[in-house]
């Protein structure tokens, strides 16, 4: 049967702990647990609130997506948000404003939304709007004038992939959570992430560091450059460093001409007295057989 799958039960569990503020009662201001569904009824057939027992054939939630098609499990891939409204940072914020400002960070491709497919919500009340990713439908029914509907690609709920931070970050907007960086690690996170679009061939930076480390800029058609790169100047010294490594192993002394290079500069006599006593009759002997021969 059709699951409620742990990486969206997390998300529930984040919302409730901050949007339900009065948790010992029922109240229309706050987002009651029956108000965020995740699995449909037993009579629901089809769409992302169904898992691979309940679909229908040629099911959107499916065949629209290799993604979703990759995905399907027994897990459901949707989540539904009913309404509130709560005071925080200075502001009032209901189920409106939270569903315009998740629109907003999908349409901006923020990179905690991409796995969202769809969201169907109404910003005023009156009419039901939907940002499809796949751009494939613009409303929903009626029933999405008092709820918000969030469907996800099926294969990040079958990788049990995290997606609590896209509403963390709105909490932590609004002012209900604390954002876990200082303003001083914030900033020199925004820094780094700067200097990294900067290095990977997006801005002329990042074309002139291409050409000096690999030798090509990352466009289409883009000649080799002739000049030594970065790669090649590296392969280079590796070769130096092999022939220099061999040639450590060697000997290099040549002996027998260091001797003959001593004996060519004595006479006679010094030879002759260098000679220890005990080897003297030996050099004779040799010197004789060999004079003889």
């Amino acid at each position: 049967m059709t699951r409620a799958p742990a990486n969206l039960m997390a998300v529930r569990s984040l919302l409730l702990a901050h949007l339900n503020v009065d948790k010992n009662a029922v109240r229309d201001a706050d987002l009651e647990p029956a108000e965020v569904g995740i699995v449909g009824d037993p009579a629901h057939r089809g769409g992302y609130h169904c898992g691979s027992d309940r679909v229908v054939t040629n099911d959107y939630s499916v065949v629209e997506s290799s993604r979703d098609r990759t995905g399907l499990t027994l897990d459901a891939a949707a989540l539904d948000v009913g309404q509130f409204q709560v005071r925080a940072g200075g502001g009032t914020h209901d189920l409106r404003s939270f569903s315009t400002w998740c629109v907003a960070q999908c349409a901006a491709n923020a990179a905690d939304t991409r796995d969202i497919r769809e969201i169907i919500y109404s910003p005023d009340g009156r009419t039901v709007r939907r940002w499809d990713r796949l751009g494939r439908r613009t409303t929903g029914d009626s029933s999405h004038l008092w709820h918000t509907h969030f469907s996800f690609f099926r294969d990040s709920i079958k990788a049990g992939r995290d997606q609590t931070p896209l509403f963390r970050r709105y909490l932590t907007t609004i002012g209900l959570l604390e954002d876990d960086m200082t303003p001083e690690q914030d900033q020199r996170l925004k820094r780094v992430e700067t200097m990294l679009s900067r290095l990977d061939g997006r801005e002329p930076i990042g074309q002139t560091y291409l050409r000096l480390a690999v030798g090509k800029d990352d466009v289409p058609g883009a000649k080799p450059v002739s000049h030594p790169t970065l790669t090649s100047l590296a392969t280079q010294l590796t070769s130096v460093q092999q022939a220099l490594t061999t040639l450590a192993g060697r000997d290099f002394t040549d002996e027998p001409s260091i001797i003959q290079g001593v004996l060519a500069g004595l006479s006679p006599e010094r030879i002759a007295a260098a000679i220890p006593p005990t080897m003297a009759k030996q050099v004779a002997d040799e010197l004789a057989r060999r004079l003889a021969a």
